[in-house]
């Protein structure tokens, strides 16, 4: 089979593949199993070995499977990592979300650029790599709740960590137009609970409203925002330069006349360094324990601020030397490096000693949107880079 031709498989079948993937509905916190099965199916008849790594109830999957090298394993092997959870879908919509629509050169459908996309050029060219003489391991990593505070990830990582794969070279594949991107900031959520007591709105002072003392934490968290501004890096490679907070939401109370008794508040910081959020958390954790819990257990002394951590992401760090960004620019001729404002799990491979890039196709532009797509060159472009590793065209 000609060159060409081949091309022209690889990419039919990465667009048949991604259309299959489209079609699981894989938004976060629901069941991924079946797509997993799927990816797992396709990568064991090549002759894959996997394992998997579950959530507590066993309905969200981690996937992990190796193509050994077939010789002598001379170059660190590659982990090709992308996360099969999507986010949900608003109205408005000009196709069925979870249909693949072609009309042009683009491709519509939830998960299209993020990251459905690059995950289908992986499994189009597992194939590929499976019948080449690799000289190193190809690992493809699969993950769920990305979107959500990387929940799946970290368990991933434990057992990696176990199983003593700590070397090699990360490529995670969120959309950026196949550009280099070596850092980013952290991403911790958290959500803030507060149990008072109810009561007739005509007796304010004999009840414990749950949604005041709600507003005066996000007032603090507001403040505290300012603070983080104040500890700006001076040589930040950031916009904003400061790590950043935000409040998601505020949510509690039943009726204009009743005494709220349960409110809780969203709320996430982007640090630019990790000291900002042990900084952030301390001053917010000694806030409510020393001045609002004790004026709301005067009246009710079974009232509780609970802070539940949803997820803790630490940043993705820039570094001088990165094999990982050196195998990417070797491949495309590329040598720029980006910042990008958005989180990954990247930062999760690099803290156990894998270096790693963040670098797939499609648009970040397009991701979380109506109408989400990826252009179809960009498939061309991510089976390119592959074809780069299987043809050895990278140092060790």
């Amino acid at each position: 089979m000609s060159t060409e031709n081949n091309s022209e498989q690889l990419f039919d079948n990465s667009v048949k593949i991604l259309t299959d993937l489209i079609a699981f509905k894989t938004i976060s916190g629901e069941d991924n199993s079946s797509l997993i099965d799927y990816c797992d199916n396709i990568l064991k008849k090549l002759g894959a070995t996997s394992f998997r790594t579950y959530d507590d109830e066993k309905k969200r999957v981690n996937l992990f499977a190796t193509l050994k090298a077939k010789s002598s394993q001379t170059k660190k092997p590659i982990i090709l990592s992308g996360h099969t959870d999507v986010v949900p879908v608003s109205k408005g919509w000009s196709s069925d979300p979870f249909t693949a629509t072609i009309k042009g050169d683009k491709l519509y459908g939830r998960g299209s650029c993020d990251m459905k996309g690059f995950i289908a050029c992986s499994l189009a060219y597992a194939p590929t790599f499976s019948k080449s003489n690799l000289d190193r391991d190809i690992h493809f990593s699969f993950t769920f709740d990305e979107e959500t505070a990387c929940q799946g990830a970290p368990i991933l990582i434990e057992e990696l960590k176990k199983r003593d794969i700590k070397d090699g070279i990360c490529i995670i594949g969120e959309p950026t137009n196949m550009k280099i991107i070596d850092a980013h900031k952290g991403c911790y959520e958290y959500t803030t609970y507060f149990k008072g007591l109810a009561g007739h709105s005509s007796a304010p002072h004999k009840g414990v409203s749950a949604v005041e003392y709600a507003s005066r934490y996000v007032n603090k968290l507001i403040e505290l925002r300012e603070k983080l501004k104040e500890r700006t890096p001076k040589d930040s490679i950031f916009d904003p330069p400061h790590s950043t907070l935000s409040i998601g939401g505020i949510f509690g109370g039943i009726a204009h006349n009743v005494i709220a008794d349960k409110c809780h508040v969203n709320w996430e910081t982007r640090p630019v360094v990790k000291e900002d959020a042990v900084f952030l958390n301390q001053e917010l954790d000694k806030y409510a324990n020393e001045v609002l819990l004790p004026e709301m257990k005067k009246v009710f002394p079974n009232a509780s601020i609970e802070k539940d951590i949803i997820g803790e992401i630490v940043g993705f760090d820039r570094e001088d030397k990165s094999d990982a960004c050196e195998l990417i620019s070797n491949l495309t001729g590329d040598n720029s490096r980006q910042v990008v404002s958005f989180g990954t799990e990247a930062g999760l491979f690099q803290e156990i000693g894998i270096s790693t890039v963040v670098c797939g196709p499609g648009s970040i532009e397009q991701a979380h949107k109506i109408d989400e797509f990826i252009v179809l060159e960009e498939l061309k472009k991510c089976l390119n880079l592959l074809d780069g590793i299987k043809n050895n065209s990278i140092p060790n």
